[in-house]
């Protein structure tokens, strides 16, 4: 069950709602008091996860019991339990969360740092989490009431079963459990587009932590851009496994960084490509900066070769193929494709990586990789 809610639909000064209802839709409803012990009965699990698009919540059981996960996910949505014990218990939980994960870890507040020096505008300029926990600590059950009959409703999600069960069938529980659920109205809160940065950011950050480390964010394209293929093998190239050059260049041949990776965020709207890697004692952030700009320089010059756009791809479709073995990941991917727009990007995901070429890969590494283009996050060890 998919909800188009993320943490970019709230509002600015009441975030990490989205989060705290992951929490909240397991504390039960008017007809179901303990989701976990009724799917443990019917031998099932649940879980859930929040991004800064969506609200993910799965259920996995025996086919024969899937009427279970119906009336659950129906009732929830329908009619969730707004005890006030419920909302202190989950927003104790979630600030403790907030406080391990990114105040009282090494590095944990990287993203509280780096999301607002490279969204200026746009609400992806905080995480999933909220931007301070002071935000769900002053929550009032009215908040949460508004938050809920605004989002969690029928009309605002996808429901996608996957499993040992006929499309007749599928209809008819649908239409019994949540078809008498009648539509809201959702709205959304207007925010401004991200426009293109010009200059480069840098902010520098000190902290009890062991070693230096630097991070750089790219703003790249949507997930619907026919860059984001290209720019998703290029970031494998990067930096994913021992064969990719991070690895090759600035650990192996000239070791600068005791870890160093890239990735892209993969978010819906405009998201970043990051390089994160920790020095090694020694080494100045001018030094390893200056070798992750002469890597990004040397693709741009120069490309990549046949064999390493082949390794990634073949990486990228083995991937591709062994998840849609799962019933689980064929349901998410549905969702996502629905949530996308197109459903049938399930069947082409694997063409579009690989109809990718060298000239494309050398294109979008000029296009986003770019000075002006980036944010560094200078992260000094005390020590």
């Amino acid at each position: 069950m998919l909800y188009k809610v993320g943490s970019k639909d709230e509002d600015p000064e009441k975030t990490g709602f989205a989060h705290l209802f992951e929490h909240l839709m397991f504390g039960g409803s008017e007809n179901v008091e303990e989701f976990d012990s009724v799917l443990q009965v019917a031998g099932g699990e649940n879980n859930a996860f929040t991004s800064n698009d969506i609200t993910n919540y799965y259920i996995t059981l025996p086919a024969n019991n899937i009427e279970t996960a119906f009336w659950i996910e129906s009732d929830r949505m329908l009619s969730l339990n707004f005890n006030p014990k419920v909302l202190d218990v989950q927003k104790s939980v979630v600030i403790e969360e907030f406080k391990e994960r990114y105040i009282n870890k090494p590095y944990g507040d990287v993203w509280l740092k780096l999301l607002p020096l490279a969204y200026k505008v746009h609400p992806y300029n905080w995480p999933t989490i909220g931007k301070d926990f002071s935000h769900i600590e002053t929550a009032t059950l009215n908040d949460v009431k508004d938050f809920f009959f605004n989002f969690y409703a029928p009309n605002n999600a996808i429901l996608v079963i996957s499993g040992n069960i006929s499309l007749d069938k599928t209809k008819e529980l649908t239409d019994k459990w949540f078809g008498p659920i009648p539509r809201r109205e959702v709205k959304r809160r207007a925010y401004k587009k991200e426009p293109l940065q010009s200059e480069k950011r840098t902010l520098d950050v000190y902290n009890d932590v062991p070693l230096d480390m630097i991070v750089m964010g790219y703003h790249m394209c949507e997930r619907l851009h026919p860059d984001y293929y290209a720019a998703d093998l290029l970031t494998d190239i990067i930096g994913s496994g021992r064969s990719s050059r991070l690895y090759q260049q600035l650990l192996k041949k000239n070791p600068l960084f005791s870890e160093i990776d890239c990735y892209q965020s993969g978010d819906f709207e405009p998201g970043l490509i990051i390089f994160e890697g920790k020095l090694n004692k020694g080494v100045s952030h001018a030094i390893a900066e200056e070798a992750i700009e002469n890597l990004i320089a040397d693709i741009v010059t120069n490309g990549v070769t046949e064999e390493e756009l082949e390794k990634v791809k073949n990486k990228t479709e083995t991937n591709i193929r062994f998840n849609d073995l799962g019933v689980l990941n064929k349901a998410m991917k549905l969702a996502y494709a629905s949530y996308y727009g197109d459903t049938d990007l399930v069947n082409t995901e694997a063409t579009h990586y690989l109809g990718v070429t060298q000239n494309q890969i050398q294109q979008v590494c000029a296009k986003y990789l770019k000075p002006e283009n980036c944010n560094v996050l200078y992260y000094h060890s005390k020590k």
